[in-house]
């Protein structure tokens, strides 16, 4: 997602090379290894599901709240063809201080096999002032060099590391998992057998840490905190 996000892609056989389901090579930072290079049948996926940490339902919606910023995350009922697949769209909405900030408009798609979330990329509208000003972080998997990356994995195992976004020089983010089982308070509820990922890119330097539920998704993002879900 926006807060957060040069190999080509393969399309052979109904085929696309992916970051996502199946392993078929990692990528290196220095001496760690990420996971960016996958098979992934395009008939596989869907514009719509979920799995244990990531809904993909129309209607479904996350509300945050932290620092006196304020994050809402829709999932539309709308969907966008990008890379040749059929994704769903996720809106966010974010304002700080009262002013809002950010809209963004996030590609997201489902394997039927595994239930791996994959990223196709993004729109953005970043604002000032009451008016949009920039598209900074926009990407589409399939233009420019990028391609799309896994945003949840069917199966989070800890020590596991793979890359969500590929736009080179734009968005290049990257998790880890370093928590598999963990409880989690919010204004939303307390929440059991949580996970903890660490985020990071080879763009900027530090990392962040975020939590999500079983059954809900996302719960803290930076100083966000879950205050409200359903649909």
């Amino acid at each position: 997602m926006s807060r957060t996000k040069r190999m080509s892609v393969v399309l052979t056989a109904g085929l696309l090379a992916v970051a996502g389901a199946g392993v078929s090579g990692p990528g290196r930072d220095g001496d760690d290894a990420w996971t960016s290079s996958f098979l992934v049948e395009k008939g596989e996926l869907a514009s719509r599901g979920r799995n244990a940490y990531f809904v993909l339902e129309p209607g479904y919606t996350m509300e945050f709240e932290g620092g006196g910023d304020r994050l809402v995350i829709r999932v539309l009922d709308e969907t966008r063809r990008v890379d040749g697949v059929e994704t769903r769209v996720v809106e966010e909405r974010e304002w700080e201080g009262g002013e809002l900030a950010e809209v963004s408009r996030n590609f997201y798609a489902i394997s039927t096999r595994t239930s791996s979330v994959y990223y196709f990329g993004e729109e953005v509208d970043i604002y000032e002032d009451g008016k949009i000003a920039r598209h900074e972080g926009a990407w589409r998997s399939g233009e420019g060099g990028a391609r799309f990356g896994m945003m949840m994995p069917g199966d989070a195992l800890l020590g596991a590391r793979h890359y969500q976004e590929q736009a080179p020089g734009v968005a290049m983010d990257r998790v880890e998992i370093v928590g598999v089982d963990e409880r989690v308070e919010t204004p939303a509820g307390v929440f059991e057998h949580c996970i903890r990922v660490r985020e990071s890119t080879p763009l900027e330097k530090g990392t962040e840490e975020k939590l999500y539920a079983p059954g809900v998704g996302l719960l803290v993002d930076g100083k966000m905190r879950l205050t409200k879900f359903g649909g």
